[in-house]
């Protein structure tokens, strides 16, 4: 099946799933958009915003003539929908999704039923606030999009989702699993930690000296600017993805002793070493 004859199910319209909709939209790269949310209203903004061309508040309902179904909800939820979904799905249909952690949702989608064709999927973007309102159809525009299919997965399967990524603007990159979410734990993951701690520290500072905040400017809010992210996202994050999260916390807290074992013994030698290693790494992204 070609893209455009398609009918896409985006599953979840939040930041991710209203981005993608709004993308295949405006592209005209498929024959249809249904948006399936819990709220009516958030159909209704999504249909304002011509980011779908319809929509269905019934999972069930919104699923039944789809030929690609794009899961765009939190990973815990990406679960459970996998777990239910299989009766519904059309025969042959593609199932998608866009969690941010994949060994465990590819394993769920090994049990899907025979025929249904399984590839994982994390787009390497996104934003700090989330939302429909927050969504635009440039989200996906020339950022990584990691694809990981199933062994089961038809060739013509993982084409057409190569394509579907392509068609709004994202890189299709293929990865394992496991060594996704070996990445994403040192890119991603371990950056909200780190920003959650350094908030937290600067916290305890401030509790007798309040003035603390109105002093933070551009360093503080770029290097915390993750914190204020979804909790219960990051919760579900770290419920599936603890191993390799807590690999680079480990590399982190090595790094951060280093450094100060350096500053203790005033090794200005060594500092500077460190530090200038990480500039230039940092320049060259």
């Amino acid at each position: 099946m070609e893209l455009s004859e398609a009918r896409v199910a985006v599953v979840g319209l939040g930041l991710m799933g209203g981005s993608l909709a709004a993308a295949l939209c405006a592209r005209n790269a498929c024959r249809e958009v249904i948006g399936i949310a819990r709220r009516q209203s958030s159909l209704h903004t999504a249909l304002t915003l011509r980011f779908i061309h319809r929509g269905e508040t019934d999972l069930c309902a919104g699923m039944a003539d789809a030929d690609i179904v794009v899961l765009c909800t939190p990973v815990g939820d990406i679960l459970q929908k996998l777990g239910e979904i299989g009766p519904w799905l059309k025969p042959g249909a593609l199932v998608l999704d866009v969690g941010s952690t994949k060994a465990a949702i590819c394993a769920a989608m090994a049990d899907l039923p025979a025929g249904i064709q399984p590839v994982g999927g994390h787009p390497m973007c996104g934003k700090e606030s989330s939302g429909l309102t927050m969504a635009e159809p440039g989200l996906y525009q020339d950022r990584a999009f990691v694809l990981c299919p199933l062994d089961r997965t038809a060739v013509e399967a993982r084409s057409l989702a190569e394509t579907l990524v392509r068609a709004v603007g994202a890189r299709p990159t293929y990865l394992e699993p496991a060594r996704h979410d070996r990445l994403v734990a040192a890119i991603s993951h371990l950056p909200f930690m780190l920003a959650t701690s350094l908030v937290l520290a600067a916290e305890r500072v401030g509790a007798d000296d309040p003035i603390l905040w109105s002093l933070a400017a551009g360093g503080f809010r770029d290097t915390s600017r993750v914190a204020a992210g979804s909790v219960p996202m990051m919760m579900d994050i770290l419920a599936t993805n603890r191993g390799p999260i807590l690999d680079v916390l480990r590399l982190a807290q090595t790094e951060l002793a280093e450094l100060a074992e350096s500053l203790q013994a005033d090794d200005a030698a060594q500092l500077r070493q460190r530090l200038e290693a990480a500039a230039e790494r940092r320049r060259r992204i």
